[in-house]
C-alpha cells in the first residue's frame, strides 16, 4: 500500500493500536527534548519514578528560556538541571548555547526518527523528515523512562507546494498564509505534510520556519520529506552519514488537501493578538513602530539573520525603533561574525542579545506599553511579550528589517534598493563545546541532585471522585491560551519548579482574583469555549490549577496538548454535547454528578445536573487507559500503581 511520509513514520514506530483516524495508538519514541521552563518538572518526575537512566536513543536538555539571572532562582535551577542530566544520562546544553529546536536540529536531528519534546514547537524537527511532537513534560518523562507515547491517530493533511517564492517573500509568509486560510484551530487532529515541486526552493531552515509554526495551527505536528536538501544540511553539519532518504510514495493519498503556489504569495503579517489574524503587510503600511525583532525558534536560520544584515548594509535603523536581534545559537553568532554580517547588524544600531528564547517568552526585550512591536517570533498572545498591554505583530525578517529602517510598518517590496541575494554557507561554524555528554552509568549513579531552595517536591493528588458538587469558579471564552492560564515571563517562570508559588499566578491576566477564590473554595470547575488551552505545552497550566482545586473543565473543544495535560494531572476534560448549553452555565453555577466512574466507563456521555437548571449532557473522548489515569489521580500515580 502506498504511504505518505507521515504514515511511514508512524507505521515504523507503532507499538500498539491501528492507524485508523481517531483511534488511540502508541508510538515508540527515539529522542526527547526538554527545555528549562518545563524540564525542571520533567527531572523531578524522573526522580519520583526512581528512574536509573533514560532509555531513549538520545535525550537532550536545553537551557534557553530562563536566562535572566536577577536572583538565585534561575541559576539554581540551571545547576539542578545539570546535575539531573548527569544523573539520568541526558545531554545538557548550557545557558547561552542556543534555542533548543535549532540546536537539536543541527546536532541531533535524524530523518526517520521520532522526537517528543516538552515544548509545543518541537514539531520544528519535522523539517528534516522526523515525527516530532510537542507534549506535556510528564509524557516526555514517561518516554524517557521507555514508555511509548499514546495519542489519537490524526488525519494527514497534505499541502502541495508549487512555484518559487518571489523577492521579499520568505518561508514565514508561507506559514502565515496557512494561518490566514485555516486559523489557529485548522490543524487540530491533523499532521500537516508538505510535498510537491515547490519544496525544491525551500532549504532546511525554511522548512524549520514552517514546521515550527504549524503548532499555531493546532496541528499535532508538521512533516517534510528527507530529500537532497536535508542531505545537504546534514553534510554542512558534519553528519551526512546520518542521512536516510524518506519521501512519499508517488501514488499516496491524504485525508485532507490544500495547495499553495509560492509564486503568488505576498508579504504577510499577523496582527495582535493571534497568529491567525493575518493580513497583507501593505494593508498596515505606515503605522507607527517602536520595536522590530528578528530571531527566535520560528526564524533561527542563517538566512534570517544574513538577510537582515545585508538589508542594513551601509544604512542605519530609525532612531525611533529598537532593532532587537535574538540569535538562535552560539554557533550562529560565530558564523555571522566570521562572515562579517554580525558587524553589519551592530553597525546599523541593532541590539544584540544572548542566544536563547529571550523576548519570545517574555524574558527581556519587552516593548513599551501602547507601542507596536514587529517580531519574527511564533506567537503574539496577549501579554506574552512581557508587557501586559502589548501590541505584537508576527512577520518575516524582511518585513521586520524594512520596518526598522523606515521607522514604520513597511512592505519590503517598496524599499528603494534591490533584493539582497543570500545563500547558506556550506561550512557553518560547528560548536558543540557547550553540550555536555552523558556520564557513564557508573559515574552517573554517584551524582546527587543539586536542589536550591526554590525547588519543591511535586504535590500528590487524590483520584477523581465518583460524585461531586462543584461551583463554576471561572468562565472564559474561545481560544484561551496556556499563556493566559499560566503566563510566562520573567516574573513567573522562575517559579517553574515550585508549584505552590507559581499557582499564585494562575489565570491572573484574565481574572486576578481567581487564585485567591480558588484557595478559599477548594474543588471547583471551569467553563471554556472553543480551542481551550491553545499554545504552549507547559504543564504548569494544568498542574497549578489542579493544585488550586480544579477538578473538571467543560469546554466546546480543546487544544491537543493541554487536553492531555489535564488528564495527566487528574483533571476531567468534558465537552458540551450541545454547544448551546454553554450559555446556560455562568460563573457561580453549581455542577453535580453521581455515578461518574460508571458513566465514563460505559460510554462517552456524562450528565451534569445544574443547580436550579436543566441537566446538561457532556461528552468525553477518554480511552480506557486514560479513565484509569483519572481515577488514580494522574499519570504519576497510575504509573506508580502499575509497579
Amino acid at each position: 500500500m502506498a504511504r505518505n511520509v507521515t504514515q511511514k513514520l508512524i507505521e515504523s514506530h507503532l507499538v500498539d493500536g491501528e492507524m485508523t483516524v481517531g483511534e488511540e495508538i502508541a508510538l515508540r519514541i527515539d529522542q526527547t527534548l526538554t527545555q528549562d521552563a518545563t524540564g525542571t518538572l520533567v527531572m523531578l518526575e524522573l526522580e519520583a519514578m526512581e528512574l536509573d537512566r533514560v532509555k531513549t536513543e538520545i535525550s537532550a536538555q536545553y537551557v534557553d528560556h530562563n536566562l535572566i539571572q536577577e536572583d538565585n532562582k534561575n541559576p539554581d535551577d540551571h545547576l539542578f538541571l545539570q546535575s539531573a542530566c548527569e544523573r539520568f544520562g541526558v545531554h545538557f546544553s548550557r545557558p547561552g548555547n542556543g534555542i533548543s529546536h535549532a540546536v537539536h536540529m543541527e546536532r541531533f536531528g535524524r530523518p526517520g526518527k521520532t522526537l517528543l519534546g516538552s515544548d509545543s514547537h518541537t514539531p520544528a524537527g519535522g523539517s528534516m523528515g522526523m515525527l516530532a511532537i510537542g507534549a506535556g513534560g510528564l509524557e516526555v518523562a514517561m518516554a524517557m523512562a521507555g514508555e511509548p507515547l499514546y495519542t489519537k491517530m490524526p488525519q494527514v493533511f497534505g499541502v502541495k507546494l508549487t512555484g518559487e517564492l518571489p523577492d521579499w517573500v520568505s518561508a514565514k509568509d508561507v506559514i502565515l498564509e496557512m494561518l490566514r486560510r485555516h486559523g489557529v484551530s485548522g490543524g487540530v487532529g491533523k499532521i500537516i505534510e508538505y510535498y510537491g515541486p515547490g519544496l525544491d526552493n525551500l532549504d532546511a531552515m525554511d522548512r524549520h520556519v514552517i514546521a515550527n509554526m504549524g503548532a499555531e495551527l493546532g496541528a499535532t505536528t508538521t512533516v517534510f520529506p528527507a530529500d537532497d536538501e536535508i542531505r545537504r544540511f546534514l553534510k554542512s553539519q558534519g553528519r551526512e552519514d546520518e542521512y536516510v532518504e524518506l519521501v512519499a510514495d508517488a501514488d499516496c493519498e491524504y485525508d485532507a488537501h490544500d495547495e499553495i503556489d509560492l509564486s503568488r504569495l505576498v508579504p504577510l503579517i499577523a496582527k495582535p493578538t493571534s497568529p491567525g489574524n493575518v493580513v497583507p503587510v501593505e494593508e498596515l503600511a505606515g503605522e507607527d513602530l517602536y520595536q522590530a525583532y528578528i530571531g527566535s525558534s520560528a526564524n533561527p536560520g542563517y538566512r534570517d539573520f544574513a538577510m537582515a544584515a545585508e538589508m542594513v548594509r551601509g544604512r542605519q535603523v530609525s532612531k525611533d525603533v529598537s532593532f532587537d536581534v535574538n540569535p538562535s545559537s552560539r554557533a550562529m553568532l560565530q558564523t555571522l561574525a566570521r562572515d562579517d554580517r554580525l558587524g553589519l547588524l551592530i553597525g546599523s544600531g541593532a541590539r544584540i542579545h544572548q542566544a536563547g528564547c529571550n523576548g519570545c517568552i517574555g524574558m527581556g526585550q519587552a516593548p513599551a506599553s501602547g507601542r507596536n512591536s514587529l517580531r519574527t517570533t511564533p506567537r503574539n498572545f496577549p501579554g506574552r511579550s512581557g508587557t501586559k498591554e502589548d501590541s505584537v505583530f508576527l512577520c518575516s525578517p524582511e518585513t521586520a528589517t524594512a520596518s526598522a529602517l523606515m521607522g514604520c510598518i513597511t512592505d519590503p517590496r517598496t524599499l528603494d534598493f534591490d533584493y539582497p541575494q543570500v545563500t547558506n554557507p556550506d561550512d557553518p561554524v560547528i560548536n558543540d563545546q557547550m553540550i555536555e555528554k552523558p556520564l557513564s552509568v557508573e559515574d552517573a549513579r554517584q551524582v546527587e541532585l543539586v536542589k536550591g531552595p526554590n525547588i519543591k517536591s511535586l504535590p500528590d493528588f487524590e483520584g477523581l471522585p465518583d460524585a461531586f458538587e462543584l461551583p463554576v469558579l471561572l468562565k472564559v471564552g474561545d481560544d484561551i491560551s496556556t499563556d493566559e492560564i499560566m503566563r510566562a515571563g520573567a516574573e513567573v517562570l522562575p517559579f517553574r519548579s515550585n508549584i505552590p508559588a507559581i499557582a499564585e499566578f494562575v489565570y491572573d491576566v484574565v481574572d486576578e482574583d481567581y487564585p485567591a477564590r480558588a484557595k478559599d473554595t477548594g474543588d471547583h470547575a471551569i467553563i471554556g469555549g472553543s480551542n481551550y488551552g491553545q499554545g504552549s505545552s507547559r504543564e504548569h497550566a494544568a498542574i497549578a490549577p489542579r493544585y488550586l482545586g480544579l477538578r473538571v473543565v467543560v469546554a466546546k473543544d480543546y487544544a491537543r496538548i493541554h487536553w492531555q495535560n489535564l488528564v495527566n494531572f487528574g483533571i476531567l476534560p468534558l465537552t458540551f454535547a450541545d454547544a448551546a448549553d454553554l450559555d446556560n452555565l455562568k460563573q457561580g453555577s453549581k455542577l453535580k454528578v453521581s455515578g461518574l466512574h460508571e458513566a465514563l466507563e460505559q460510554g462517552d456521555t456524562v450528565e451534569l445536573t445544574v443547580e436550579g437548571g436543566s441537566p446538561i449532557a457532556c461528552r468525553h473522548a477518554l480511552s480506557a487507559r486514560q479513565i484509569e489515569i483519572l481515577r488514580a489521580g494522574g499519570l504519576i500515580n497510575w504509573k506508580r500503581d502499575q509497579g
